[in-house]
Order: C-alpha cells, then structure tokens, then sequence
C-alpha cells in the first residue's frame, strides 16, 4: 500500500534514499532559510555574510544524519549540536519559531506521511535540546 506523494522505502533503504536523497534535502533547508529571513526572532541569530554557510551546513548535517553522505563530520567534526548552539539566545520563543519554519519547509517538500512525521519528531526533539535560556527574547 502505497499513502501520500513521496518514494515508498525499498528493504535496506536509507531515510536519506527513501526521500529522495541530496535535492529534498537541499529544497527543506532553503525553504526553511526563507522562512528564518524574515523572522523577527531568528533572523539575528544568522549573520548575513554567513547565510549561504548556515545553509550548507543544516543541509550536509541533515543529510548525514539521515543516513547520506558523511561529508558534515568530514569537514566540521562531531556535529555537538549543544555547544554549537550554545552561543545563541535559544529560549522557547526562538525554538518555537525555528519549528513553524521547518515544519512549512517540510511540509512543502511533498513527502509521504511516514516520512514527514519522521523527520518532524527528530527536528522538534533536536529543537527541545537547543533551548539554552528561558530568558525573554532581546528586542532592539
């Protein structure tokens, strides 16, 4: 039985192959970057000069994670998704916003049920983790 738009998972599969590999990946990751654009909270948390880095990097960790290329440990080490983030003023507002971008981005990539729900329960889990400060979000 076959449910939703996405590939259906062949036996011994990766999540990264079920999906559709680099270009479904890469389609979230820009997509979600467009929502964090114009987001009040999280856009000052990615400094302009380094946007195209941000997205390439989400993008190679994501994929990995998922069972594609090793090309994120390659070039940056263990991913220590904790302390990466820790430089950044993550309370539950930021982390709130940066699963509404992702979830549209997601969303919009056409995936079959399964595999959206999948994706969605590690990235809201891994957004939980980041939360580094209950502190309210600094306003200019």
């Amino acid at each position: 039985m076959r449910v939703g738009a996405g590939p259906v998972a062949d036996e011994g599969q990766s999540f990264f192959d079920a999906v559709g590999g680099h270009p479904t990946f890469a389609r979230i990751v820009v997509r979600f970057y467009e929502g964090v654009r114009d987001d009040d909270i999280l856009r000052p948390m990615y400094p302009e000069h380094d946007m195209e880095g941000a997205v390439q990097r989400l993008t190679m960790f994501l994929e990995q994670y998922w069972g594609g290329p090793g090309t994120y440990s390659e070039q940056r080490g263990h991913p220590r998704l904790r302390m990466r983030h820790q430089p950044f003023h993550v309370n539950p507002e930021a982390r709130d916003r940066w699963i509404l971008h992702m979830r549209a981005a997601v969303a919009e990539a056409g995936l079959a049920p399964l595999h959206t729900a999948t994706l969605m329960d590690y990235l809201e889990r891994a957004a939980h983790s980041m939360v580094n400060t209950f502190d309210e979000t600094p306003r200019p």
